[in-house]
């Protein structure tokens, strides 16, 4: 097997089955971080509603996957780091727990909703290297 195998389709997008496929993971994993006691660090640093993030994830994963880019025109770059900082989501600060639980539901996520899984071992890999560049606390 070569590293570098051309994937099934031109984009994540296509691969994963276009927007309602997309609808659908980011429908679980919010429906995950809600029912999960596992993920309940990660669904404290979100507010009373999740309704806001479910729309914004769904609209940036479609662009960040090589589909419509529904979140830059609404909103230009997506400066994710700079809109996770502590002040901007009320308070709430990411580290190495929130990252982990946030990697592992949607992993979970992915693994439920019939991610294919070569896509589910680059998206890994991919959402690793942002979620961990998100982090705005040091640890402990």
């Amino acid at each position: 097997m070569q590293i570098h195998e051309k994937p099934p389709a031109d984009t994540p997008f296509e691969w994963i089955g276009g927007e309602p496929r997309v609808q659908a993971l980011v429908d679980r994993f919010y429906d995950l971080m809600e029912l999960e006691p596992a993920y309940a660090q990660l669904r404290a640093v979100h507010g009373t509603s999740l309704d806001n993030a479910r729309q914004r994830l769904f609209w940036f994963l479609c662009g960040w996957l090589g589909g419509p880019q529904h979140y830059t025109d609404r909103f230009g770059h997506p400066m994710l780091r700079a809109r996770h900082l502590p002040q901007s989501i009320g308070g709430h600060s990411i580290g190495i727990k929130e990252r982990d639980q946030w990697l592992a539901c949607m992993d979970q996520a992915m693994g439920e909703t019939g991610v294919p899984e070569g896509l589910r071992m680059r998206l890994r890999d991919s959402f690793f290297q942002t979620a961990d560049w998100m982090r705005n606390r040091g640890e402990p």
